[in-house]
């Protein structure tokens, strides 16, 4: 099993969900967070003065799927992403060993179907 963790545009999330659904992925977490890249923040006009924002709100998204599903999901989040431009984010692929459903007891790819 594959752990997909995605930093992506907050305004993109309704997108990765849909794209992810579409080809078969059902069920993600995710958290708003704050960071920065290359993007460096971004500074903003209030009243006549400027100000930098170091930290960029993203939201992050974690997706375990079976290992033959992961490059479906990952090339679904980066369509539902992709605009070009600085601060499009980051995915994170890693293994994952074992995966429990509490309620039943089942265990590896039968508790994440």
């Amino acid at each position: 099993m594959k752990r997909i963790e995605a930093y992506v545009r907050v305004n993109r999330l309704e997108a990765v969900k849909d794209a992810l659904e579409a080809v078969g992925i059902i069920g993600l977490s995710c958290e708003q967070v704050r960071g920065y890249g290359r993007q460096q923040g971004r500074h903003d006009m209030y009243r006549g003065s400027t100000y930098a924002h170091n930290l960029v709100p993203k939201m992050r998204i974690d997706v375990v799927v079976r290992d033959q599903d992961a490059e479906r999901a990952l090339e679904a989040i980066m369509q539902a992403t992709r605009t070009g431009e600085l601060g499009d984010g980051k995915i994170f692929v890693s293994e994952v060993l074992d995966a429990i459903r509490i309620r039943t007891g089942e265990r590896g790819e039968d508790a994440i179907a």
